[in-house]
């Protein structure tokens, strides 16, 4: 087994369903307010790994747009737990560390059919706390943790060599803004019917106002456009069910972060389904893929295509809030955070 590569026997399961079970008991044990039936859109949260997320890639979205003069306002936090260790060749990569994601956005439907919006994120990276439990997690189902007992806990150290040289290293704890994002959306179709069937235009300009030195941004201007699709279905006394997809790519500019082995177009698809079994709580599951986003390298962590697994739910608190849990894991090892959460309240006026 190569260093830091983990077994098979992953935890997704597990933690995905006791993301559900927490997220169902507060839907239905707590005294919130009585709302209409829920829409279930996908969660809207990306890959955290340290070289992806300073890029533009889409973020799994809903398929509706924004009313004329209606608007959202949200504030999502996400707390990545990162472990790889890797050598090949002439190459070694080491992602030993925390990455916190906490983003404001704000998006208004201009005309009909029409939304724009902007999103500003606050990024950090350190050597977080989440390791012991981690760990712990793992010895109490009889998981194994591999190398990660054999390092100190609750250490920041992200860094790749080649041939040699270093080719970036980041080991102290730093946080500021991140690349601000412009967004917007037009609404290509709606049935309009009772249970609706809807098609999205969307599209993100991310602007390079993060500091790429310490990995909270790409430094470089990117350009993504991707499709947003859904389809809900009524399954009677026993709520509603939708179905959802995005789909397009990225356009990068020249990145100061390997620039010389980064990709200039990168291609990104999400499925999923959510269920909303009362009016207030949505339980969903989504798959996330992107294309590698570098090239020249055997590393895994560097050079591959990714695949993400993202669960948990939503809770209506009111007939304009709510609020989303979620759990994500990689799928295709080595390509994505260890563990993922993700947090996000909504308000809607």
């Amino acid at each position: 087994m190569a260093p830091g590569r983990r077994p098979k026997n992953r935890l997704s399961g597990l933690h995905v369903m006791g993301i559900w079970a927490v997220t169902a008991g507060l839907g239905v044990l707590l005294p919130w307010g009585p709302v209409d039936a829920m829409e279930i859109t996908p969660l809207r949260t990306g890959n955290m790994a340290p070289l992806l997320h300073i890029h533009g890639l889409p973020v799994p979205d809903g398929a509706r747009i924004l009313s004329q003069q209606e608007g959202e306002a949200s504030l999502a936090v996400d707390l990545a737990n990162n472990y790889a260790l890797s050598a090949k060749g002439d190459e070694s990569v080491t992602f030993d560390g925390e990455t916190y994601r906490v983003a404001l956005e704000m998006r208004y439907g201009i005309a009909p059919g029409v939304e724009a919006g902007i999103e500003v994120p606050l990024v950090l990276h350190s050597g977080g706390f989440l390791d012991g439990f981690i760990e712990g997690f793992h010895d109490t189902f009889n998981f194994s943790n591999d190398s990660r007992d054999d390092v100190n806990r609750d250490q920041l150290l992200y860094r790749y060599d080649k041939g040699g040289s270093s080719r970036f290293r980041l080991d102290d704890s730093n946080g500021g803004i991140g690349d601000i994002r412009l967004t917007g959306g037009i609404q290509l179709y709606d049935d309009r019917s009772a249970n609706p069937r809807r098609l999205a235009m969307r599209g993100a300009l991310k602007l390079p106002t993060g500091d790429s030195g310490h990995l909270r941004g790409s430094g470089s201007v990117d350009f993504a456009l991707w499709l947003s699709a859904s389809d809900d279905y009524s399954l009677g006394e026993w709520g509603h069910l939708t179905a959802f997809a995005n789909a397009g790519g990225t356009v990068m500019g020249d990145g100061d972060v390997l620039g010389e082995q980064q990709r200039t177009l990168a291609a990104t698809g999400n499925a999923g389904f959510g269920w909303s079994p009362i009016d207030r709580l949505a339980l969903k599951v989504q798959a996330t893929w992107n294309s590698s986003l570098y090239k020249g390298s055997a590393l895994r962590e560097i050079d591959n295509d990714s695949l993400v697994i993202t669960g948990g739910g939503t809770i209506a608190l009111t007939e304009r809030t709510s609020l989303d849990l979620a759990i994500s894991e990689d799928l295709s090892v080595e390509t994505a955070p260890d563990v993922a959460f993700h947090l996000a309240l909504r308000q809607r006026f």
